[in-house]
């Protein structure tokens, strides 16, 4: 079994369970503020043909339609999108690869995702050339995932040896090495490390078996710590890399 199809089987396998953890209240709360906001900060949405990438069942495609983009959600899960279509019935729903959508060229402004890429190992590189391809000049590539060389991927690959919740092509992506792939098809805007104690306890509270009904009494004083520690957190410490790239 490929790489791809390990991690359709895995997300239909668990598709229930991840949906109760991460579209909670207090999860769309963190990853609204810390999440899209950032990752969006100064750039009109409005009317923007906005792509998705790796939906899931639809919290980031939310955001942009509220933001006023047009939106396509794209997964590899026919579970996910049964359930993205439901709860998104305004935007456009897309199963398929984000290796080879089958999307036309130049057909967006925007290509976000927002903690698939780590998915996709080892093929992240041909990901960002089918963002590249689907993107217009001047379209804009945001994305946030766990990234390499801090303490908390550390004790991330640690977790993932043990485990079974993850699949083993599953690791923090290297950003200096995908700068350096796309120089001369992208100019790098944001990037940005920050991610701490929210995240971790209220974004990912299914990977620490944490009681999702427990979540609203503790995630207020989280993400106010979160705010707080995120103004000084050096990139060692920081969970996760929030990025913004534009197509040349």
């Amino acid at each position: 079994m490929s790489h791809e199809a390990a991690q359709r089987t895995h997300y239909e396998e668990i598709g229930a369970a991840y949906e109760v953890h991460y579209s909670d209240p207090t999860s769309r709360e963190y990853r609204d503020r810390f999440l899209h906001a950032p990752l969006f900060a100064g750039l009109s949405l409005t009317g923007m043909r906005a792509l998705d990438a790796m939906s899931g069942s639809g919290s980031l495609s939310d955001y942009l339609q509220r933001s006023g983009a047009r939106v396509t959600g794209l997964d590899i899960s026919p579970t996910q999108i049964a359930m993205y279509q439901k709860k998104l019935p305004g935007c456009q729903a897309v199963c398929g690869s984000m290796l080879e959508s089958g999307l036309p060229d130049a057909s967006f402004d925007l290509v976000a995702v927002v903690g698939g890429l780590h998915h996709l190992h080892p093929n992240v590189l041909t990901a960002i050339d089918e963002v590249h391809r689907l993107l217009r000049p001047g379209g804009y590539f945001c994305f946030t995932e766990p990234h390499t060389g801090s303490l908390p991927d550390v004790l991330r690959q640690l977790w993932y040896r043990f485990d079974p919740l993850f699949e083993e092509n599953e690791a923090a992506i290297d950003v200096g090495l995908l700068k350096r792939a796309n120089q001369q098809r992208f100019t790098f805007e944001i990037e940005n490390y920050v991610g701490n104690v929210a995240y971790i306890v209220v974004l990912n509270s299914m990977v620490l078996r944490l009681p999702v009904g427990l979540k609203k009494y503790y995630a207020g004083p989280a993400m106010r710590l979160e705010s707080l520690l995120n103004r000084i957190l050096p990139r060692l410490l920081a969970c996760y890399t929030l990025c913004r790239w534009r197509k040349l």
